[in-house]
C-alpha cells in the first residue's frame, strides 16, 4: 500500500501543472499545437503528442466558451433574446448606410419607416421590423419593472432618482436617429404603432413622474394586466385626471389638515402631538379610500396607525370634535368622570364614527395602540376578521357551513405605517405571512406608509438594507405605489387605485408616500443635531398646501383670494372650537356599544357564572363527539382514544383533560356561542391530546365532530397557525376585542414560547381596559409544568403574568382537574363581563391517572372552584391514604398545578396522614374568601407554599404578600407561609433529567418532612 501511495504521489507531482488555474493557458497552447505542432515548446509538443487528440476536435473545443457555449463576440439571433443585442440586418437599406453604431452597441436599425408587412416585403425588411418591435417591447417592459427607480418621489430632492441603463433606448440598440421612426406595437400602451418619442413620453409620464408603480413582481397575469390597463395609455392622463370639484375637495382637506397642525403648534408650542406637518396629503388620500371603497361595497373600515398624524386623522377623517381634542390639550379628559381608568396620551387613543359619501355610509373604527408602533397591525387584522365573520354568518344564514360564500369585501383593514417601523419591525412580516392563510384571511389589507425618510434620528441607509421601506410587502406580491407627497393628486390617485385593486383581487396593496417631517420626532425635539442638511431643505420647503394651491391657481381652478379666505375661515372655526374646548364635558363613553351592549363591569366577588350542563346533555355530546362516519378511515391509535372517551362518558368516570375540553366546546357551540381556537399545532394538539379534526388515513379528508353536532349550531373553528406568536396572538386579541360573544382561544405550542409575544401581553392584554376602555375576553392556553424537558419546555413564565395583575385587569389560573378546566372555559362567556384569561395548561397531566374528573363534576350543581380540597378528603381511594381530622393536621401545603400530583404520590409513598395539600386553582383575582374559609379549618397548622418553579419564578413572590394579608384576617397560628421549592435560578429549569429528578426529590422531601 505504501508503494502504491508513493507511485501516486509521483504522478501527482509530475502533473501538478494541470491544476485548474492553468486551464486557459493550457487550452491556448493546445490550440496552437493543433494548428502547428512546431509552434509550441518541445516539452509541450511531447505532452500533447502523447495525448493523441485529433487536431479538429481540439480546435472546436478551443472555440467553445467557458461553459461550453459558442464564444461568439458579435450579437446573434440566439443571444439577442437574453441580452437585447440584436445583429444588424445582413443588407441594410440605403437610408441607413453610413450611420455609425453606438459605442458598445450593434449598428442602429434603419431610420426609414418600417415597410408594410406584405407578401412583397423582403425577409430582411420583415426581420428589421420584428427587431424594432421586440426591442421596443423590451424597453417598455424595462419601464414597467424599473421605471419607479427614476420617478420623482422625494419632495426635498435629497435622494436623486436611480439612473438605470435599462431605461435608456440606447441600451436596447436604438440611436437618436430612431427616435421618430414608427414601430409596430400591437396595441401595447394603447398604440398600434408609435415612435420611440411617443413611447418614452407615455412611459416616463406613467412610471417616472410623481408616481412610480412597482408591480411586475406579481405572478398573476390578470392582476398585472389590470394595473397596466389602469395606468398605461396615451389618454390616461386625461381619463385619470380629477374634476374641478375633486381638486377643490383635495385642497380643502389640505387646508384643514395644515391649519389644524399650525394652530396646535401656535397654541401649544413644544407640546408633543406627532404632527402630520409635511405629510398632509395623507388626509385627502384617506378620504378617497373611504369614498371609493364605499362605492365598491365597503361598509366598514378598521384603521390602525402609529402616532404621526393620529390627531389629524381623528379630527379630519374620523370626525372627532376639535373641541374635544383641544379639551385634552388643556388637561381635560374626554371620558366621563364616573368611568375608571388610567387613560393614555392623546396620540394613542382610538375612536369610531360614521362617514357618508354619495349616499354610501361607511363606519370607521380607529384602534387604540401603544408606542410599539406596528404592534397594532395584527390587532386590526383580527378585528376585521371578526367583523367579516358577522357579515358572513348573516349572509349565509340557514345554509350548511360547507356552502357558505366567504365575501370579505365589506370590511376593509387599513394600516398606516411609518417608514422606519414598516421596514424594521418583525411583526410586519409576520402579518404579511398571515395574509393568505386559512383562518386569517381578511380579503386584503390596505397599507399606507408615511415615508418621512427618517426614523427618529436614524437615516434610511442605517435603518434598512432595501431600497424602499415597503420592500417587505414584496413577499406577498402586493402592488406598491410609490408617490411624491407634495403632489396630492398623485397621492389620492394612488390611494384610489390601491383601493380598487383590493376590492377586485382581495389582496394587500401598499401606498408608499414619500414626504418629510417638518419638525423633529416630536415637537420638542431639535432634529438639526443629526440631520442638518435635511432640515435646511425642509425649512426652505413650501408646505404641500401652498404648493398645491399655487398649482390650482395657475390652472385657473381657484384664486389666491379664495384660498386665503378658506384658510381664514377654518382658522376662525378652530378659534371657536378652542374656546368651546374649555367647557367641554364628555357625556358618555363608547366602550360598551354595538355588540358589547348588555355587558358591563363585574358586580360581585363570586362571579361564578352559570357553567353547569345537564348530565343528559353531556352524554349526548359525548356520543356525537365519539361517533365517526363510516366512510372515514380513522387512525388505529385515535380509534382507541375515541373508544376510551366514549367509555368515560358512558360510565361517567375517568374524564381526561381533552374530553372535558371537547365537552366545554360542544356545549358552547350548541348554545350559540362560536368557538375559535388557534395555535401552532392546535388541531391535533402539541401532545396528541386534542384530535379536534379526524384525518382520513387514505384521503386526508378532515372530519370535525364539533362542527357536526346539529344543524344551526354556532361555528367551531380550529386552526393550525403560522409559526408566529406575536402576530397570531395579536390577531386573536383583536378578534376577541370585536366579538365578545365568541370564545376566542390562543394556544402556545409550549408556554415558554409566549415570550415571543410579550409586547401584545404588556401593551394590550394586561392594560387595554384601563388605558383605552376596551374589554376583551381572550383566553390564552399555555402548557406549563416541570417534567425534565429543559429550560425551554417547562415554564410559561407564570410570574410575569402575576406581576402584571392589578385593578381586576385579567384572570390567571392553573387548573389541576378536567372539571375545573371545563367550567373556567365556559365561565368566559357565561358572565356579564369579559376579562382576559391566562391559563396554565398541563402536559403530563393530560394523561395522568389521577388527574381525572367525573361527568357529575360537570353536570347540575357543579361550578368552577378557585381553591380545591385535598383528594385524601374527597377521593381517598385516589389519594391512597385517609387523612386525619382538621385539628390533627400539623402542616398545610398550599400549591398550584402539577406539583400537587407529585406531592400526592410522594405523600402516599411516605404514608404521611397529617399533612393537608390544598390547591390554589386561580391566582388572580385572589380568592380571599375561599382561602380564609379553608385555612380557618387548621388553626394550629404550619403553612407551606410549595412550587416546582425556582424561587424567583412561579407564584411565590405574588402569593407571599397575599397570603400574609389573608392570614392576618384569621385566628390561626401561621402568620406567614414558608417557601419550599427550587432555589432561585437564572434559567427556568434544569436541562438534565437526572438533575431535574434530584431537585424534585429534594423539594418533595422538604415539603413532607
Amino acid at each position: 500500500m505504501a508503494d502504491d501511495a508513493g507511485g501516486l504521489n509521483q504522478v501527482f507531482a509530475e502533473t501538478s501543472f494541470l491544476y485548474g488555474a492553468n486551464a486557459a493557458f493550457i487550452e491556448e497552447l493546445h490550440a496552437r499545437w493543433a494548428d502547428d505542432p512546431a509552434s509550441v515548446p518541445v516539452e509541450w509538443r511531447a505532452f500533447f503528442d502523447q495525448l493523441r487528440d485529433q487536431a479538429d476536435v481540439v480546435r472546436q473545443n478551443a472555440r467553445a466558451g467557458a461553459w461550453g457555449r459558442s464564444a461568439a463576440t458579435e450579437p446573434t439571433e440566439a443571444t439577442a433574446v437574453f441580452d437585447g443585442r440584436w445583429p444588424e440586418p445582413a443588407s441594410a437599406p440605403a437610408s441607413a448606410k453610413g450611420a455609425k453604431p453606438t459605442a458598445g452597441k450593434p449598428a442602429a436599425a434603419p431610420a426609414a419607416a418600417a415597410p408594410a408587412l406584405t407578401s412583397a416585403a423582403s425577409a430582411v425588411d420583415v426581420r428589421a421590423a420584428a427587431h424594432d418591435s421586440i426591442r421596443a417591447l423590451m424597453l417598455i417592459r424595462a419601464y414597467r419593472i424599473r421605471g419607479h427607480l427614476q420617478a420623482n418621489l422625494d419632495p426635498l430632492g435629497i435622494e436623486p432618482p436611480v439612473q438605470n441603463a435599462e431605461l435608456t433606448f440606447e441600451h436596447w440598440g436604438f440611436s437618436a436617429a430612431d427616435i421618430d421612426r414608427p414601430i409596430y406595437l400591437d396595441g401595447v400602451l394603447g398604440l398600434e404603432t408609435g415612435t420611440l418619442r411617443e413611447v418614452l413620453e407615455i412611459l416616463r409620464r406613467t412610471y417616472c413622474g410623481n408616481l412610480g408603480i412597482q408591480y411586475m413582481h406579481i405572478a398573476e397575469p390578470e392582476e398585472k394586466a389590470w394595473l397596466q390597463q389602469r395606468v398605461e395609455g396615451p389618454d390616461k392622463l386625461q381619463t385619470n385626471a380629477f374634476t374641478r370639484e375633486g381638486k377643490l375637495a383635495i385642497l380643502n382637506k389640505l387646508i384643514e389638515a395644515e391649519t389644524f397642525e399650525r394652530f396646535l403648534h401656535r397654541r401649544f408650542p413644544g407640546t408633543k402631538r406627532f404632527g402630520l406637518d409635511g405629510g398632509e396629503a395623507m388626509v385627502p388620500a384617506l378620504e378617497q379610500v373611504i369614498k371609493r371603497g364605499g362605492a365598491l361595497g365597503v361598509d366598514e373600515v378598521v384603521l390602525g396607525m402609529a402616532h404621526r398624524g393620529r390627531l389629524n386623522v381623528l379630527a379630519a377623517v374620523m370626525g372627532k370634535p376639535y373641541r374635544a381634542i383641544f379639551h385634552e390639550f388643556q388637561g381635560g379628559s374626554t371620558v366621563p368622570g364616573d368611568i375608571e381608568g388610567s387613560g393614555d396620551v392623546k396620540y394613542h387613543m382610538g375612536a369610531s364614527s360614521d362617514r357618508t359619501f354619495d349616499n354610501n355610509k361607511v363606519h370607521l373604527s380607529l384602534t387604540a395602540n401603544p408606542s410599539h408602533l406596528e404592534i397594532v397591525n395584527p390587532v386590526v387584522l383580527g378585528k376585521a376578521r371578526a367583523k367579516q365573520a358577522f357579515d358572513i354568518r348573516e349572509a349565509n344564514s340557514g345554509k350548511p357551513e360547507a356552502e357558505w360564500a366567504l365575501d370579505r369585501s365589506h370590511v376593509l383593514p387599513l394600516l398606516i405605517h411609518g417608514d422606519a417601523a414598516f421596514a424594521g419591525q418583525g411583526v410586519v412580516a409576520e402579518c404579511f405571512a398571515l395574509m393568505g392563510l386559512k383562518g386569517y384571511r381578511t380579503g386584503g389589507t390596505l397599507h399606507f406608509v408615511i415615508n418621512n425618510q427618517i426614523g427618529f434620528t436614524t437615516s434610511p441607509r442605517n435603518s434598512r438594507s432595501s431600497p424602499y421601506p415597503s420592500d417587505v410587502a414584496l413577499m406577498v406580491q402586493a402592488p406598491i405605489f410609490h408617490v411624491n407627497g407634495d403632489d396630492p393628486e398623485a397621492v389620492v390617485f394612488a390611494a384610489k387605485v390601491a383601493t380598487e385593486y383590493r376590492q377586485r383581487f382581495n389582496k394587500d396593496a401598499v401606498v408608499d408616500m414619500f414626504c418629510y417631517r417638518r419638525f423633529g420626532h416630536n415637537e420638542g425635539d431639535d432634529p438639526t443635531f443629526t440631520q442638518p442638511i435635511m432640515y435646511a431643505r425642509i425649512k426652505a420647503q413650501p408646505s404641500t398646501r401652498e404648493i398645491y394651491a399655487q398649482r390650482l391657481i395657475a390652472e385657473g381652478v381657484v384664486t389666491a383670494a379664495e384660498v386665503e379666505a378658506e384658510v381664514a375661515r377654518f382658522e376662525a372655526f378652530l378659534d371657536a372650537e378652542f374656546d368651546a374646548g374649555k367647557a367641554f364635558k364628555a357625556d358618555k363613553a363608547d366602550w360598551l356599544d354595538g355588540r358589547w351592549q348588555g355587558l358591563g363591569l363585574p358586580d360581585s366577588d363570586e362571579r361564578r357564572g352559570e357553567t353547569a350542563v345537564p348530565l343528559t346533555q353531556l352524554q349526548a355530546y359525548g356520543q356525537r363527539l365519539t361517533t365517526v362516519p363510516n366512510d372515514i378511515e380513522i387512525h388505529k391509535t385515535l380509534k382507541r382514544v375515541l373508544e376510551g372517551r366514549r367509555e368515560a362518558i358512558e360510565t361517567g368516570e375517568g374524564l381526561d383533560w381533552a374530553t372535558a375540553e371537547s365537552l366545554a366546546f360542544a356545549s358552547l357551540v350548541d348554545e350559540g356561542f362560536p368557538v375559535r381556537l388557534s395555535g401552532q399545532d392546535s388541531v391535533r394538539g402539541t401532545f396528541s391530546q386534542r384530535h379536534s379534526a379526524i384525518i382520513d388515513q387514505t384521503t386526508e379528508a378532515r372530519y370535525v365532530p364539533l362542527s357536526n353536532l346539529r344543524e344551526g349550531q354556532a361555528q367551531f373553528e380550529v386552526i393550525d397557525s403560522a409559526l408566529s406568536e406575536e402576530a397570531v396572538l395579536g390577531f386573536e386579541y383583536g378578534y376577541a376585542l370585536a366579538d365578545p360573544n365568541s370564545l376566542v382561544l390562543w394556544e402556545a405550542q409550549f408556554g415558554d414560547f409566549v415570550n415571543g409575544a410579550q409586547v401584545v401581553i404588556d401593551q394590550f392584554i394586561s392594560s387595554g381596559e384601563r388605558k383605552w376602555l376596551r374589554m376583551c375576553g381572550l383566553t390564552m392556553l399555555l402548557p406549563h409544568g416541570y417534567e425534565g424537558q429543559g429550560p425551554e419546555h417547562s415554564s410559561a413564565r407564570l410570574e410575569r403574568f402575576l406581576q402584571a395583575c392589578a385593578e381586576d385587569n385579567m384572570q390567571v389560573a392553573n387548573c389541576t382537574t378536567p372539571a375545573n378546566y371545563f367550567h373556567i372555559l365556559r365561565r368566559q362567556v357565561h358572565r356579564p363581563f369579559r376579562k382576559p384569561l391566562i391559563l396554565m395548561t398541563p402536559k403530563s397531566l393530560l394523561r395522568h391517572k389521577k388527574a381525572v374528573s367525573s361527568l357529575a363534576d360537570l353536570a347540575e350543581g357543579s361550578s368552577f372552584h378557585r381553591v380545591l380540597h385535598d383528594d385524601a378528603q374527597t377521593r381517598p381511594a385516589l389519594a391512597g391514604i385517609r387523612i386525619r381530622g382538621d385539628k390533627d393536621i400539623r402542616r398545610v401545603i398550599l400549591c398550584s398545578g402539577k406539583v400537587y400530583y407529585d406531592l400526592l404520590d410522594a405523600r402516599e409513598k411516605a404514608g404521611v396522614d397529617d399533612i393537608y395539600i390544598l390547591r390554589l386553582e386561580q391566582f388572580y383575582p385572589w380568592p380571599m374568601k375561599s382561602l380564609m374559609s379553608e385555612l380557618a379549618r387548621f388553626p394550629g397548622a404550619e403553612l407551606v407554599w410549595c412550587q416546582e418553579e425556582p424561587k424567583n419564578m412561579g407564584g411565590w413572590t405574588f402569593v407571599d404578600p397575599w397570603l400574609e394579608l389573608t392570614l392576618e384576617k384569621l385566628d390561626v397560628k401561621a402568620k406567614r407561609a414558608r417557601y419550599v421549592g427550587r432555589q432561585a435560578s437564572a434559567s427556568t429549569a434544569a436541562g438534565l433529567m437526572s438533575r431535574h429528578l434530584k431537585e424534585l426529590e429534594s423539594l418533595l422531601g422538604e415539603a413532607l418532612a
